[in-house]
């Protein structure tokens, strides 16, 4: 095909007609493997001669192709080929041309992803003169080139950005950062009115981007070299304090947050703080980030660091006082960095003596209510209350960065911070302050709650504080006054107030009960969560709120349905849970509604999903806003309808009108393939069997859905699912006993999860559980299968990379045993001639090993396998096992010797776990630093994280690199890491083992009397003793 019909072809792709576009598509879906294709579509992305529109198209074209093709995964489609080696260096050839002479920014961005694709893979190896001709592009005479070259810079650095191994990208930055660093420099000093002027803004921000990109993992030892970070630290300095002319940016404050100078800012802001907070700062960097970086950290934070306090502090000066304008992000990264010189000795310094300046005039401001929060309180009220919700979570907001300032300063330097925090409060709220100032000041109480509560110098006076501030706002006429007034009561009382007087706390539960019914929006939602914590916590609420409810629970779920807000959601659950017995007679109706709610939002998301984006468009340059929140609004209400069920499992009858109510979302959203709500559904699928010991015929479609979808889209679920497939087996013999299509599904399950290639040790053990249940469940009625799944376990016998998996498949031969000793050993041979010997070497390994059969459960199957073995007749000893029979007693009691303390420890994890609720109070020491010297360097919790996470990352890398050269020795000692599953339930739990054992030697010595006597005669004087105790066991149990 020439050149011109590639593209007339090309050009179909974006055609109004879609059958004329769906033609289009598969043909060139026919020719798009042929060599020479890509080569083509290079020629015409070069061609000024074809329309923008179509070289864009094949652009887009390319990227994807590189992408999916230029190296091919380890199990390729079998439609997949790969890219011909005549392309790929057409490829590399031409891509740095095409960069300079691109047409357009989406062409551009285009090209940018191909050639990160194409360094990923290639780069160093296979093409050695890449650097050398971006060198060359960067030092051009052509701002075109330069610009390619500025571009081609920042993919290099980005195609090894995450790479923990410094082994590639120390070499890029050493070459490139040099010219990069002279070149943003000169953009610096060129005049606004000069012709390449429009230029400069989008490539310093690339410049600086590309910097920031190289350290996200690592610094390299070039950029750690004062010859790097002098003329990078000045850059950084002059674009921080460069005052953007008027010329160069819009008018508009969020048009200019978004302009190439803004970015340019943003981006040099943000190295700075990244630079501090993860190399620079030596009093919190964890110990295996030391040897790296701990003489450059000591050496930044004495030389560096306070430049950066100077500047920034400059650059607030300015904002405050109004003689700059300040970007939102901008913001941000200030109040990020002060809050990082809060816990360093050497920094805290620096800020100690301008904190009470920057509490009240540059943290303060951000938190009081203003013309932005107005505007969109008037138009979007839903989005008002999400954003202030959220704001902490925000990470470009400066209200979250002034919040984890004031936070920081009160948890970190108590002493010196806090009670002038608290004054200034008081002092604002004191001096005549317009209702936009006491919104702040609330707000601010608000955010130091916790803290306020537990401090012993103010925590008595409180009360007397909620009654002179706070609950006169809830009748304010501004109704973010009574919005807030709500918001502090639900953060002081969960933060654990006392009240003195009684009268106190019930004006203050009668005032926001009254807020549930106001006008504005904000207010009821602040009300609803104040409301939800006084009933958690005082049962005087909790009787006042009880005759009306029903009321209150139907107000929460309408604003729920207004805002489709999560936290909401906690609400409902505090609620159910806080009524159980006033909510039980209306749970069906209650569970009705919140299904109604649960499908309202399930099907947006499904809309939403289902949205077609034409293959025609990049989907990765799409700017979405990732509208996810009515899928985890769903998965708000589903945890709520948990709730439900298990505030109802004490009603059987309730729970089964319940069950049926659940069940068609349940079936919705997996016939839909609502793949984030799986977990969800399963979750509820196992609540209600399990609670219910049953299945109902309306839950049996489930059951086969879930087959179909483990088939199909949702293989890698199992793990979800096995809660429920077990339910399914445990609770539903009698249908699985009657249909043996059902039982050769959870069959098929089982040799799928053991054979897909997409599935790993962990999902292979979840396929082992299920076929256990299956032998131990269905008793008698798996004689059909029971070859196959023998066989499947034999194949498997050495094989997976977890001690965990090798335990677990060895069982289910153990359960095979169990389930028809006889049978078992038969297949065995039939398998393999002398398996049954391999099976028994591996087994009796395991058993006289210390820690191999780590749990209750592992003990308590072997036993009681053993104990089939003992009881089976002479005759049908397989012959090649019969010299090592005997040796079964002692197998058994060297079990028995170590399943007391088995039992034991399992008692003390299902104490603790119940004990854990219970063990819910927060430490005050968490929240205030009052012990030791104030100006001292500060290590708290987020500092022991970070020390945790440094190490655990350390310890994967070294395992990573020992695997890498096959020294890899993490498998040792992996038993110990085998813990009780607390919440798995089995039939074994409900046979006595003492009892058994007994029987089975008895057994065994009528029917197999030489073999008993041997087995006996051999018998230690250790083990003679652990029998006699068993035996003892046994005999108080029968007279029990």
């Amino acid at each position: 095909m020439d050149l011109q019909s590639l593209a007339n072809l090309f050009a179909t792709t974006y055609n109004p007609d879609p059958n004329v576009q769906k033609t289009g598509e598969l043909q060139i879906r026919k020719i798009g493997a042929q060599e020479g294709m890509l080569t083509a579509l290079l020629q015409i992305i070069a061609s000024d001669g074809v329309e923008l529109a179509t070289r864009q198209a094949c652009s887009v074209y390319l990227k994807n192709r590189v992408h999916t093709s230029y190296i091919l995964p380890s199990t390729p489609r079998p439609d997949h080929v790969p890219i011909a080696q005549s392309d790929r260096t057409a490829l590399k050839a031409n891509i740095l041309p095409l960069l300079s002479a691109s047409p357009s920014r989406a062409v551009t961005v285009q090209l940018a992803a191909t050639l990160k694709d194409l360094v990923a893979h290639d780069f160093p190896d296979r093409w050695s003169s890449l650097l050398d001709d971006v060198k060359r592009l960067l030092g051009s005479g052509d701002v075109r080139e330069v610009g390619a070259g500025v571009v081609a810079a920042l993919e290099c650095i980005r195609a090894f950005r995450f790479r923990q191994k410094a082994d590639v990208l120390p070499g890029i930055i050493a070459t490139l950062f040099p010219t990069l660093v002279t070149i943003a420099d000169g953009m610096l000093n060129t005049s606004p009115s000069q012709p390449a002027s429009q230029e400069i803004p989008a490539m310093l921000h690339l410049i600086l981007k590309t910097y920031k990109t190289a350290i996200i993992v690592n610094l390299s030892p070039h950029q750690q070299s004062p010859e790097s970070l002098v003329p990078w630290g000045r850059l950084l300095f002059r674009v921080v304090g460069m005052a953007v002319p008027a010329e160069g940016v819009p008018t508009d404050e969020e048009d200019r947050e978004r302009c190439e100078w803004w970015k340019a800012k943003k981006w040099a802001y943000g190295i700075l703080g990244r630079l501090f907070h993860r190399f620079g700062n030596p009093s919190q960097l964890p110990s295996p980030m030391q040897k790296e970086y701990g003489v450059f950290a000591e050496d930044f934070v004495t030389t560096f660091a306070p430049e950066i306090f100077k500047v920034y502090l400059h650059q607030v000066e300015l904002y405050v006082s109004r003689q700059a304008w300040l970007g939102k992000k901008c913001q941000y990264q200030i109040f990020q960095f002060f809050t990082e010189c809060i816990k360093p000795k050497s920094t805290w310094i620096l800020l100690k003596p301008h904190v009470d300046s920057l509490v009240a005039n540059f943290a303060f401001p951000q938190l009081a209510f203003n013309a932005s929060k107005q505007a969109m309180w008037e138009a979007d009220p839903v989005e008002y209350v999400r954003a202030s919700v959220d704001e902490y979570e925000n990470f470009s907001s400066p209200v979250s960065g002034a919040t984890s300032f004031l936070l920081s300063l009160a948890s970190n330097r108590t002493k010196t911070a806090f009670l002038p925090m608290l004054q200034f409060i008081n002092t604002v709220l004191r001096s005549n302050p317009t209702p936009a100032q006491r919104f702040g000041a609330l707000t601010m109480m608000s955010a130091l709650g916790p803290f306020i509560v537990r401090h012993p110098d103010v925590k008595g006076s409180i009360e007397q504080f909620m009654v002179q501030y706070v609950l006169p706002e809830f009748t304010s006429q501004e109704p973010y006054l009574r919005s807030v007034a709500c918001e502090v009561l639900g953060v002081v009382t969960k933060a654990g107030i006392t009240w003195a007087s009684e009268e106190n706390l019930n004006s203050h539960s009668r005032a926001v009960a009254l807020a549930l019914d106001d006008h504005e929006l904000p207010v009821r939602v602040q009300a609803a969560l104040a409301i939800t914590e006084l009933v958690i916590v005082h049962d005087s609420v909790r009787d006042a709120v009880s005759p009306q409810v029903g009321k209150v629970v139907q107000d929460l779920l309408k604003l729920s349905d207004e805002t489709d807000l999560d936290i909401l959601n906690h609400s409902m659950e505090a609620m159910v849970d806080r009524f159980k017995t006033e909510l039980l007679p209306v749970a069906s109706q209650l569970t009705a509604r919140l299904c109604e709610s649960y499908l309202r939002l399930a099907r947006e998301g499904l809309a939403q999903q289902n949205e077609t984006i034409p293959d025609s468009i990049d989907v990765e340059s799409l700017v979405t806003d990732g509208d996810d929140d009515k899928v985890y609004g769903a998965m708000g209400v589903a945890k709520t309808i948990g709730t439900v069920v298990s505030c109802i499992e004490s009603s059987p009858e309730i729970l089964s009108q319940v069950q049926e109510v659940i069940i068609p979302i349940i079936r919705f959203t997996l016939e839909n393939k609502l793949i984030d709500l799986f977990d969800n559904m399963y979750d509820l699928v196992d609540a209600l069997t399990f609670r219910l010991h049953a299945i109902s015929p309306n839950m049996w479609p489930v059951f086969e859905l879930t087959y179909d979808l483990f088939k199909s889209d949702a293989v890698d679920f199992l793990d979800e699912m096995l809660p429920s497939l077990d339910n399914f087996v445990s609770y539903g013999t009698d249908v699985l006993k009657a249909r043996p299509d059902y039982r050769s599904k959870v069959l098929d399950m089982y040799r799928t999860a053991m054979t897909s290639p997409q599935l790993g040790d962990n999902d292979k053990i979840n396929g082992c559980k299920l076929a256990e249940s299956m032998l131990l469940n269905l008793h008698g009625h798996v004689d059909d299968q029971l070859q196959d799944i023998i066989n499947i376990a034999a194949d498997h016998i050495d094989k997976g990379e977890t001690s965990s998996f090798r335990l677990a498949n060895l069982e289910i031969l153990v359960n095979a045993v169990l389930y028809n000793a006889s049978a078992a050993l038969h297949f065995m041979e039939t398998y393999k001639p002398g398996f049954s010997r391999t099976f028994f070497d591996r087994w009796f390994a395991a058993i006289n090993s210390d820690n191999k059969l780590p749990r209750v459960h592992d003990k308590q199957l072997s036993i009681l396998a053993l104990c089939k073995l003992l009881e089976m007749e002479a005759s049908v000893i397989p012959e090649g096992l019969r010299d090592g029979w005997p040796g079964i007693v002692g197998g058994a009691l060297n079990i028995f010797k170590t399943l007391p303390q088995a039992v034991a420890k399992r008692k003390v994890l299902e104490d603790q776990l119940v004990e854990g609720d219970d063990d819910e109070d927060e430490d005050d020491a968490r929240y205030l630093n009052l012990e030791g010297d104030e100006d001292e360097d500060v290590w708290d919790e987020d500092s022991a994280y970070l020390e945790i996470l440094a190490k655990e990352g350390a310890r994967l890398r070294e395992k990573s690199e020992k695997a890498e050269t096959g020294d890899d020795e993490s498998d040792i000692s992996e038993e110990s890491d085998i813990e009780e599953e607390l919440g798995f339930f089995s039939v074994l739990d409900k046979i006595n083992p003492y009892v058994t054992f007994q029987q089975a030697l008895q057994t065994f010595q009528n029917q197999n009397s030489a073999l008993y006597q041997a087995a006996t005669t051999m018998l230690t004087v250790e083990r003679q003793t652990v029998l006699m105790e068993v035996v003892t066991m046994a005999s108080q149990t029968d007279h029990v």
